[in-house]
């Protein structure tokens, strides 16, 4: 293991400095040759020879020994390191050689890094109709995605966001129908058009665990408000009918924990609001009630409840207050966290994010100053916990003159 940790370390750092320095190839690969020297000296032969990456053999890419990854280490070795380069750099792996190339065409090294449970977030969000921005927390990396090919009136209405796997589903209305655009990061990282939902909505609450997700109530293009569920399995890409819940409901919010789905929030009508939450069993398909789980009311001009799941614990921003709170399953209460990072400021809570990053929690919101607007990228780690009703929020990431309104936001882990 020390040598797969020299080798990723070393493979990281070389990446960096063939992007900062204009280092070529040929002098990567003569660093390469030299570290796969030492590593192959007697006393550590026997280590590299030992070392099995994938347990199924027979899936893995064989290359000749004159086609090596890495020089002198063998491919199961060589295959690990790659796979813990981070995925921001695809790009520039991609043009050292023509078998980086193909590991990162043909999906090798994604079905790698899921085997070894490697994962790597990064933060989609979009400030300007015109096109979506990819925030990587780990690379502070900020990158342009290509503009979705859809009609004018989709680029400009309403729209809900969802990470699924490694897809971005974005579900809006067009002219005539609603419609979903989804961006894989394996399908060449292009848009294309997705498979309708059952009863197509809008308005919606929405959650996904792994490679599915699920959609619960809304609004239909008549403006019925819906009761009905569907399920999406991204390996397929196909949406299956579930059970009703037990009432309809618009503008509430979904979340998976402790391995079911949730709704919470919404209005069943344009006057009344739904204080009881729905819990759904994905063995025994059935919906439960669970009463005074979100007490809070909504109004029509509000957003969705803000909620989050970190490590099987719901969270919340409150909006009225910019006060983050912790619900407590054994209770079926809230309890208050502490404030928002200062400056964070909404519309009714539209206009920023509340989303899940691994152990973190994520607020990005815009904010102006006297260097101009932007958006900013704040995190806290619940285990810290807070001290006088003061989180300890970090700035993780800034970027400048994208305006300071966030429509729509998804953070995928994969």
């Amino acid at each position: 293991m020390e040598q797969i940790k020299r080798w990723r370390l070393f493979w990281s750092n070389a990446l960096n400095l063939s992007m900062n320095t204009g280092t070529s190839v040929s002098q990567l690969s003569n660093s390469c040759s030299i570290m796969a020297a030492e590593e192959h000296s007697p006393e550590t032969r026997q280590v590299s020879n030992s070392v099995s990456v994938v347990e199924n053999d027979a899936q893995r890419p064989r290359l000749g020994s004159s086609d090596s990854l890495l020089p002198g280490l063998i491919d199961d070795v060589a295959l690990n390191c790659l796979a813990w380069v981070p995925r921001t750099d695809y790009p520039s792996l991609s043009c050292v050689s023509k078998n980086y190339n193909n590991l990162i065409k043909f999906n090798h090294l994604f079905a790698l890094r899921k085997e070894l449970g490697i994962v790597e977030h990064l933060v989609f969000m979009v400030c300007d109709p015109r096109g979506w921005l990819t925030f990587s927390p780990t690379k502070n990396k900020w990158t342009v995605l290509p503009k979705i090919p859809c009609d004018e009136c989709f680029n400009h209405a309403d729209k809900e966001s969802l990470a699924v796997d490694d897809e971005l589903l974005v579900f809006g209305r067009e002219l005539f129908q609603f419609a979903i655009w989804k961006y894989g990061l394996r399908s060449r990282r292009r848009w294309v058009k997705c498979e309708g939902m059952h009863r197509p909505r809008c308005l919606f609450a929405s959650g996904s665990s792994g490679g599915i997700a699920i959609v619960a109530g809304g609004t239909d293009m008549m403006g019925n408000v819906l009761a009905s569920a569907e399920i999406y399995d991204s390996s397929s890409g196909r949406w299956e009918m579930l059970p009703n819940m037990h009432s309809p409901r618009r503008l509430c919010s979904g979340f998976f924990m402790d391995g079911r789905f949730y709704v919470v929030g919404g209005m069943s009508s344009p006057n009344v609001s739904v204080t009881y939450g729905e819990e759904f069993d994905l063995e025994t398909r059935r919906w439960r009630k669970i009463e005074g789980m979100y007490p809070n009311v909504n109004r029509a001009a509000q957003a969705p409840p803000l909620v989050v799941v970190v490590n099987n614990e719901l969270f919340t921003l409150e909006y009225l207050t910019n006060m983050v709170k912790r619900y407590d399953k054994e209770r079926n209460e809230w309890e208050v966290m502490g404030r928002l990072p200062p400056m964070v400021d909404s519309s009714n809570g539209w206009g920023l994010a509340f989303k899940p990053c691994g152990d973190r929690l994520l607020v990005v919101c815009g904010q102006r100053g006297s260097n101009g607007e932007g958006i900013v990228v704040n995190a806290w780690c619940p285990k810290t916990g807070g001290r006088d009703g003061n989180l300890d929020w970090k700035v993780i990431g800034v970027k400048e003159n994208v305006g300071v309104f966030v429509y729509n936001c998804a953070v995928m882990g994969c």
